[in-house]
């Protein structure tokens, strides 16, 4: 029997392999740690990197896993096959919206350019006010370190509200992200207009 869950946590996160085992070791671990309190992932549905990590961690503990996919992924055979609940979307666009559509919170993961493209999207449509969950920024390693500073420098050339900086959350490890999720109340910034 199905147990049920505190609410959906979309993860964007890296579907490469080849990276340093400690992202993966934190990825697995966030898994871990979601499905022992009770959150479903969310995320893109793929078997490797990051993604198949944070999958594995979640399934093992015992946890809720959707995976999001566009077809074409799954014509390529990138789908997880450890998925049992899979949503197969008509592109990437789709997935996007339907991740978010989803999303009572969403996590960021170290990435390549699909992860940093979907991260400030959402920040984005909260800026906007078309989406209010928490944003938490896993910044495993410093890896967001320079993203951070870029989005800082974006607030001192007045490009962006001083206000704005609250659209994210940052944590070093996976379990401060459990900690920001607990803790997670509305948050209020200035309009960007």
């Amino acid at each position: 029997m199905e147990r049920e869950t505190r609410g959906n946590v979309c993860v964007f996160c890296a579907s490469s392999a080849d990276i340093d085992p400690r992202y993966m070791q934190a990825a697995r671990e966030m898994g871990e740690l979601l499905a022992r309190g009770g959150w479903r992932c969310v995320n893109g549905g793929g078997a490797v990197g990051l993604m198949g990590a944070i999958t594995d961690g979640a399934l093992d503990a015992g946890g809720q896993v959707t995976g999001v996919i566009p077809k074409f992924m799954v014509d390529h055979g990138w789908c997880y096959d450890r998925l049992e609940d899979v949503i197969v979307t008509a592109d990437m666009h789709q997935r996007k919206h339907m991740m978010s559509d989803m999303a009572d919170a969403v996590i960021a993961m170290p990435g390549g350019v699909g992860t940093l493209e979907e991260l400030l999207e959402t920040l984005t449509w909260r800026q906007l006010g078309l989406v209010k969950y928490p944003v938490v920024i896993l910044n495993t390693l410093g890896y967001y370190d320079a993203l951070l500073a870029m989005l800082q420098h974006a607030i001192d050339e007045e490009f962006m509200k001083p206000s704005h900086n609250r659209l994210w959350q940052v944590a070093a490890t996976p379990q401060e992200v459990i900690t920001l999720l607990e803790n997670s109340k509305p948050i209020e910034f200035e309009s960007k207009y």
